[in-house]
């Protein structure tokens, strides 16, 4: 079997560099992307290893480029990315990538908080303006009534020192009245300013009590919302003036200002002086107006050209920080003048590997070449399966199971077929089938647009990812499709239906509830591809043969889907070399497999060519046994029903014997499967004591049936220690009984094929009757219009529900199909991924990847 089939055969490797060398080779294997290498210093602290200044200065790098990159985000400027992947710099230009960094951010910090200033005055001197412009407003309202408001106004004015000396006031001009040497804590004052729109009801109420009602407030709302310089939001504020007599109210006010965070600016009281003051606030504003614009150019201007480098500076970055944490896993000898790694690499590019080894070599200057060596080893390495655009969504569906164990037999390549066939038995419609492959088709096609938008919707992304299985998900439904003769919930007569009415036509249109038989009624052979049209019209047995037609063949598909899973465990015993689970599991348990269950799909096919409805007897329909009591009664060792007259008891000679000697030797297999490998085994460990010799590899050989090919690592999950006896018994017990059991369970588990096609199809024709025939059965003008909307529901309902979540749920049952019915047969799982330094990873997966 070649690497399609298996995983790649590594090789465990020790690597020597020269430490002026190390750099620029490291460089190049990680654009090689075929090495993994090991931690050689697992008890070193992070912070203690040779290169952590070099990776610190490399998360200080990022750290700016990630401001400069939400800065350029929150301005809206595109990024430049042409697709292209740098080289990793030379050590030495970090010092030039650092002081380029460093002067951008200083340069865009200054110029943020030189605006954030500007912005902070623009602000304060508009919250001046409306409120000199609402005051105004406020002392005009005041001047032509104050006859009529002054007394109710003033009439709260009276401060607690005045109620207690029993004195009160009389009507007083808010604002106006002139100084008094004697009675100056009682003249009316007022502040004005502004508060958050949201804040002004609670700033009311606390005004009242803390100041007992002895306060006038006038608040208006400023229409427009106003910037906050700090965060950039929109927020709404209203302009409030609050009149009060006495410092110790002027006191309260302030305070309870402070607390709502309310800023309070000096309003003149005379109209002259408001005036001039507005005059100079405009003055100010419109100069401002002209330095935030400059500011705002001359930071876009910086943005802009920090945009255009961005992408190959994140690239570059992390490309340094990559090759310094990897030699950060390499030891140095003894003289520091030369770095020591081990890797993993494939067996197949060492002649590669060496190739960028030296090509860093000479990048480097370096006179010393690199060194590879081989080293033998019994660890178990890490499993490698070469994938392309097309299987790499496959091989993803068998690796969310398990990675599968060095050498082991990948399912992937026959899941390729097997996974959209099982899908579309469960989906199979021409027309949802279609919307599925043209949705699947126009990723493909536009695939290198699609993968240049980078995004972060993980719902799309997994669309995306698995389009070559949407695609032929969709095919293989429209296949089946045609097959069942199915293309939302109608039937293509494309070579007319071979079937033809014997009978009386005005008897048979007249009664509803007459069935018609299919006997006699076909002309000449029958119906060439799929299934005859004349099905779709069919009432009362049109489900009673759809349902024996999918339930049988899901059987069959089930079970031939679990023999060849059996199967593929003989080419691991074959290839592990393991004799006893070869002879003692493999060969029982597909003999177990073949004489019951697939002896069951034989009687199946002898059922369909002996016995036809139009045959007379004994192979007329009415004496066709029924397959489920047959094996029923195989199994139980019962004697069958008697027949109907002139029926015969078997379908073919010798059956009874033939069904007992397949029980017989079934069920000899059980005690074999259980057994005879612990016995084995154990005779091996006694042969080895009584000889008294090492023959621990002898022993391993009858545990795990040999070493693998190469010698030089266990294949299979060779044992590095022996297991206790007791354990392989009950490990071996647990295996046997999960196979007896799971052989019945699996097989009835495949019956989900049946059900989920049966569901689709109901589904659909409900639609179909419910939705759509509504707007079909419209006429005129006004039916066209009806049409239109109806044809619109429905062409919703069949996307969302049909083909979304009916897709979603026959890809979920096809998973379990896989993982459990199938993948149990011969497949461990239990590897573990190999995982290359490569900076194609590192770049997709961000900077995440390198700290891994």
């Amino acid at each position: 079997m070649g690497s399609l089939f298996r995983s790649e055969e590594m090789a465990l490797c020790q690597l020597f560099l020269q430490s002026e060398a190390a750099y620029a080779c490291v460089s190049e294997l990680g654009e090689l992307g075929l090495v993994q290498f090991r931690d050689l210093n697992p008890d070193v602290n992070a912070f203690q290893r040779k290169f952590v200044n070099e990776v610190r200065r490399c998360d200080e790098m990022e750290r700016k480029l990630r401001y400069l990159e939400k800065e350029i985000k929150k301005d809206g400027i595109p990024m430049l990315d042409t697709g292209e992947s740098p080289e990793a710099p030379q050590p030495r230009e970090m010092i030039d990538l650092e002081a380029t960094f460093e002067k951008l951010e200083n340069e865009l910090r200054e110029v943020n908080q030189n605006a954030e200033a500007l912005k902070r005055n623009f602000l304060e001197l508009t919250e001046l303006k409306h409120i000199l412009r609402k005051t105004q407003v406020f002392f005009d309202e005041q001047e032509g009534g104050v006859n009529q408001t002054t007394e109710s106004m003033t009439r709260a004015l009276i401060t607690d020192e005045a109620r207690t000396a029993g004195a009160s006031m009389g009507p007083v001009q808010l604002g106006y009245m002139e100084k008094s040497n004697e009675r100056e804590d009682y003249l009316p004052c007022f502040v004005a300013g502004v508060i958050l729109r949201e804040r002004l009801p609670a700033f009311e109420r606390m005004l009242w009590r803390a100041c007992r009602g002895n306060v006038f407030l006038r608040q208006a709302m400023i229409e427009t919302p106003l910037e906050d310089p700090t965060n950039g939001d929109q927020v709404h504020k209203s302009v409030f003036i609050i009149f009060f007599q006495g410092d110790q109210l002027k006191t309260r006010v302030k305070k309870i200002c402070e607390g709502f965070r309310a800023t309070l600016y000096p309003c003149p009281e005379a109209p002259a002086d408001r005036r001039e003051m507005a005059m100079g606030v405009m003055t100010r504003i419109e100069d401002l107006n002209t330095v935030l614009g400059q500011t705002q150019d001359h930071r876009h201007r910086v943005l802009v050209a920090a945009a255009k480098n961005l992408k190959n500076w994140f690239v570059k970055v992390r490309k340094i920080k990559a090759i310094y944490h990897t030699l950060n896993l390499f030891n140095l000898d003894v003289t520091q003048k030369c770095l020591i790694a081990e890797c993993w690499v494939p067996l197949l590019d060492i002649e590669t590997i060496q190739l960028a080894l030296r090509r860093g070599t000479e990048r480097s200057g370096s006179s010393v070449p690199p060194i590879l060596n081989r080293m033998q080893t019994f660890e178990n390495p890490p499993t490698y399966n070469r994938t392309n655009k097309f299987t790499k969504a496959f091989q993803a569906l068998i690796d969310a199971y398990g990675v599968a164990s060095y050498r082991e037999m990948n399912p992937a390549p026959y899941t390729i077929i097997t996974f959209p066939f099982l899908f579309a038995v469960m989906f199979g419609d021409l027309g949802h089938g279609a919307i599925m492959a043209l949705f699947g088709l126009w990723m493909i096609r536009k695939e290198k647009g699609l993968a240049a938008q980078k995004t972060d919707n993980e719902i799309w992304n997994i669309f995306f990812g698995g389009r070559y299985i949407i695609f032929l998900m969709g095919v293989f439904s429209m296949y089946t499709g045609l097959i069942y003769n199915d293309i939302f919930s109608k039937s293509l007569n494309i070579f007319g239906s071979h079937w033809h009415l014997s009978y009386n036509k005005s008897t048979v249109m007249d009664n509803k509830f007459l069935q018609l038989s299919p006997k006699g009624d076909y002309e000449g052979a029958p119906y060439p591809f799929g299934m005859d049209p004349i099905w779709q019209v069919a009432g009362a047995n049109k489900i009673i043969f759809h349902n024996a037609y999918k339930m049988k063949i899901s059987i069959i598909f089930g079970v031939v889907h679990m023999i060849f899973g059996v199967v593929m465990s003989w080419h691991n015993h074959t290839y592990f070399r393991n004799r006893i689970s070869l002879m003692y599991e493999f060969i029982p348990q597909l003999i177990f497999l073949l004489l019951l269950f697939f002896y069951m799909v034989l009687l199946m096919f002898i059922k369909w060519i002996k016995f036809a409805a139009t045959n007379d007897k004994p192979y007329s329909e009415a004496c066709a046994p029924s397959i489920l009591i047959t094996f029923i009664d195989m199994v139980l060792f019962n004697t069958p029903k008697p027949p109907p007259e002139k029926c015969e008891t078997y379908m073919f000679f010798g059956q009874h014997f033939i069904q007992v000697l397949f029980v017989l030797v079934a069920v000899g297999c059980i005690p074999v499967m259980l057994l005879a490998k612990p016995l084995l085994i154990m005779q091996a460990r006694k042969q080895a004591n009584e000889e008294v010799q090492p023959i621990a590899g002898a022993t391993s050989d009858a545990e795990t049936g040999g070493v693998s090919n190469g010698g030089s690592h266990g294949g299979g999950g060779g044992h590095e220690e022996e297991e206790e006896l007791s354990e392989i018994f009950i490990h071996q017990s647990i295996h046997t009984i999960e196979y007896v059991l799971g052989s019945v369970s699996h097989t009835a588990s495949y019956l989900r094929l049946w059900a989920l096609s049966l569901a689709h199809a109901q589904l659909a024709e409900v639609l179909w009757t419910m939705v759509l025939s509504i707007g079909l059965k419209q006429e005129g003008p006004v039916g066209g219009i009806v049409l239109t909307c109806v044809f619109a529901f429905w062409a919703i309902l069949t996307v969302g529900i049909l083909v979304l979540m009916e897709g979603l749920s026959a890809f979920l049952h096809t998973l379990r199909l896989h993982w459990v019915e199938f993948q149990s047969k011969f497949y461990k799982g239990q590897g573990y991924a190999f995982q290359p330094f490569s900076f194609d990873a590192i770049i997709e997966n961000g900077s995440a990847a390198v700290e891994e």
